[in-house]
């Protein structure tokens, strides 16, 4: 854990190093929201477009690593706490580098966004179904319905088929690559469908099971 820690705070601490390194160099207006089309369409005052993301960031890593340890069920999160910390360092690696893209985009530097975004939706997805492959019943992490909160059978089964789900959806949003027209429906529609399917599935389970 404590290795954990630090690798996410010097990656905290590097996006706050590129923000103050680059902040002469940077508008007024920072673009900071781009729609699907990839065309920017919301601006943050510069020191708010600077230093949003790291900011954000220290409070997430508190708040992730607060939550379980509140969580009744926190000896069962302690059996894949190695699965979990990982998870941890792809959420900063994510944050870090799409607070990159946003610097690069600010010093005049056009891309297509989300095509770059791409293969970092992927690694997190696939991640995800890493973690949900080895995530043992608890209230903070995991697929939480209330159907797998209350059974330890459902909850083995939805995230045994939900691992699988959630890395098809990090290989399905490569596709993106290929046809970067559609690259947001490649990373957006499969999570969604996957995940109202395991909400459904859950609930079907617990009621065949109660049958």
């Amino acid at each position: 854990m404590k290795n954990t820690i630090i690798a996410i705070l010097i990656i905290i601490a590097l996006s706050f190093s590129l923000s103050i390194y680059f902040s002469p160099q940077m508008p007024e207006l920072m673009a900071s929201h781009w729609n699907a089309a990839g065309e920017v369409d919301g601006y943050m005052p510069k020191n708010w477009g600077l230093f949003f993301m790291p900011i954000l960031s220290l409070f997430l890593l508190a708040l992730l690593l607060i939550v379980p340890r509140l969580d009744p069920l926190k000896k069962n999160i302690e059996t894949f706490n190695k699965y979990f910390y990982g998870f941890l360092i792809a959420i900063f690696f994510f944050l870090f580098y799409l607070h990159v893209l946003t610097l690069i985009w600010n010093l005049g530097y056009r891309f297509e966004l989300i095509r770059y975004l791409t293969p970092a939706f992927a690694m997190l997805f696939y991640y995800c179904g890493i973690l949900i492959e080895h995530a043992k019943k608890n209230w903070s992490i995991g697929i939480r319905t209330p159907w797998t909160l209350s059974s330890d059978k459902v909850w083995d089964k939805t995230h045994k088929i939900g691992a699988k789900l959630f890395k098809i959806s990090g290989l399905l949003s490569l596709l993106g690559l290929i046809l970067p027209q559609y690259a947001i429906l490649f990373i957006i529609v499969p999570i969604l469908l996957f995940t109202l399917y395991l909400y459904i599935y859950s609930y079907l389970e617990h009621r065949k099971l109660n049958k």
